[in-house]
């Protein structure tokens, strides 16, 4: 497990750093150590990501020139907490609950509790087979034909998943809201893609990077951490916040915990166009399911 996470921090530190450029990428807001009363230790990171030039041109076309995404993550590992709002949609939301467990996506009941809407689709995930958009793909980066110098790992074939050990799974319960009537379901189903696509990519690479980060300590890649999201920051052209270091109490709510605090307030009123039908139902998504190796051993 301590394996996962350090890849995961430095996948993450690292795919934003390649993803920005002067005006648009990830900026770090926030990073902190933080002790939660029921989940233990834990990690609070604000980041706000600038993608205009990434959207469909149908979404451009609605949208404000300068926008940018919010992104809340409490990471209590192995389970985390991530919330999604827009600079200028006060009713557009991604609430992502993720779970790890040592199987190869077994675990049907796994989000039993959490999951009060039987409307949700389950989708599984698999690094080595599913395709992912062209404009992304990169032979080094293909788990297929991949193999890994300090581990021994790679190359995975088709069936990997009833096979290969040792091995783990990340759950995933996404949950999508944009109550705009007219564009609901059309933005709904882009923002599953696009989720599912940043899964199935950032953990391709946290794969096919491991000789990078196979021999760190957690303060090591905490440190790569530091040092990238600041050279992230200056690429984007902001200015490099002070990441301070301290303990602070989350709610015991952590369901509520999230939307308690909104991180973008809105000036003005929503326009016209954007008004939200009442009592419109909130749809719900499914657990998307990741499965890749073990790293631990």
């Amino acid at each position: 497990a301590l394996q996962y996470r350090i890849g995961q921090l430095y996948m993450i530190s690292k795919h934003s750093h390649e993803q920005s450029d002067r005006g648009e990428g990830v900026e770090v807001v926030q990073n902190e150590p933080y002790e939660d009363p029921n989940h233990g230790n834990g990690q609070l990171t604000e980041k706000r990501v600038y993608l205009n030039s990434k959207l469909p041109s149908w979404a451009r076309a609605v949208v404000p020139k300068i926008f940018y995404v919010t992104e809340k993550a409490w990471n209590y590992y192995p389970y985390t907490i991530t919330e999604y709002t827009c600079s200028f949609l006060p009713k557009f939301s991604i609430h992502i609950e993720t779970k790890y467990e040592d199987n190869k996506g077994s675990n049907d009941s796994i989000f039993d509790k959490e999951a009060k809407d039987l409307e949700r689709e389950v989708c599984f995930i698999d690094i080595a087979s599913d395709e992912i958009p062209e404009r992304y793909y990169k032979e080094s980066e293909d788990p297929k034909y991949f193999k890994s110098q300090k581990t021994g790992r790679g190359q995975l074939k088709e069936g990997w998943r009833e096979t290969h050990q040792p091995i783990m799974c990340s759950y995933k319960l996404v949950t999508v809201k944009f109550e705009v009537w007219g564009l609901q379901t059309r933005v709904e189903q882009f923002v599953h893609k696009v989720v599912r696509d940043i899964l199935l990519i950032g953990h391709r690479q946290a794969f096919a990077w491991v000789d990078e980060w196979y021999d760190m300590t957690m303060d090591e890649v905490r440190e790569f951490e530091r040092a990238t999201q600041e050279a992230t920051n200056k690429k984007i052209g902001v200015f490099p916040p002070a990441i301070s270091i301290s303990n602070i109490s989350m709610p015991s709510s952590t369901r509520s915990a999230p939307s308690s605090a909104p991180s973008t307030p809105l000036s003005t009123e929503a326009p016209e166009f954007l008004t939200v039908p009442k009592d419109r139902p909130r749809k719900k998504s499914a657990p998307e399911t990741l499965t890749l190796p073990d790293p631990t051993k």
